[in-house]
């Protein structure tokens, strides 16, 4: 079945100009992310605020591939995940309770974006997490928190102590279980999953090498911040990336933008 084999009717004329450019850029990252080959069949989610307001955000339509996804696919949800407008299609109000979790306490973040990666989860099962072992580690390392596996996040009373674990990072590894990025934009969020998953990648092959390895200084990692904003002429890695993706989606199927 096509995307449009779906029948989803247009929301352009039925939104505010910020939320349509919202919820087509939070369709991109769904379809970069399939593209990129981190998606989990219809699990895991990528939630974005609605622009002007504290408590509305968009979702994924349950059921649908992320290839399949499209700006007015998109549903919009409260904190505790109930749908407010007449999208045809569910949400899963359970996968919504780690991000409601962020959403609610850090009101910096747009966009919060969780994966289940083969390699994501293998790192978050070795007990040293990530190492400094590879460039792109310093930037992950330099905003990065850890929360305990409690089970699948189906219950309001682990949410607590997932904030307070996640801290004012902008990465978090959710031991046994996969990773998870915030950015205060759908690219940063983005960019910095990007940035996660290219970091256990690495450090998955080098420890497969078996010889010793060697670490990047603690120097080097207190400085990074500094650095990444040197390296992207302090633009910052989404708003420098994200124009390009866009461009790539483009030129495969620019259905996610319907």
């Amino acid at each position: 079945m096509s995307t449009a084999d779906l029948r989803i009717e247009s929301r352009q004329e039925h939104v505010s100009d910020a939320e349509w450019r919202t919820r087509v850029d939070l369709a991109a990252a769904y379809r970069l992310v399939a593209l990129f080959k981190w998606d989990d069949l219809v699990f895991t989610h990528i939630t974005a605020r609605v622009p002007g307001t504290d408590n509305q955000f968009l979702i994924n339509p349950y059921g649908l591939m992320f290839e399949e996804i499209t700006a007015s696919s998109l549903v919009r949800i409260d904190t505790a995940g109930n749908k407010l407008d007449d999208s045809p299609f569910p949400v899963n109000p359970a996968g919504f309770v780690i991000h409601s979790a962020i959403h609610g306490a850090r009101h910096d973040a747009q966009c919060v974006l969780h994966t289940h990666t083969l390699n994501g989860v293998a790192v978050s099962a070795q007990k040293g997490g990530v190492l400094p072992l590879s460039q792109q580690s310093i930037f992950v390392l330099s905003s990065l928190g850890y929360h305990d596996y409690e089970g699948v996040a189906l219950r309001d009373e682990e949410k607590p102590r997932l904030v307070k674990d996640l801290g004012t990072s902008q990465f978090l590894m959710l031991r046994n279980h996969g990773l998870l990025t915030l950015g205060p934009s759908i690219a940063d969020a983005f960019i910095n999953m990007y940035l996660f998953e290219t970091v256990c990648t690495i450090q998955v092959r080098a420890m497969a090498g078996g010889t010793p390895l060697v670490h990047v200084d603690p120097r080097i990692i207190e400085t990074a911040q500094e650095q990444a904003r040197g390296a992207t002429r302090g633009m910052g890695g989404g708003a420098l990336t994200w124009p390009g993706l866009l461009r790539r989606l483009d030129r495969i199927d620019p259905g996610y933008r319907s």
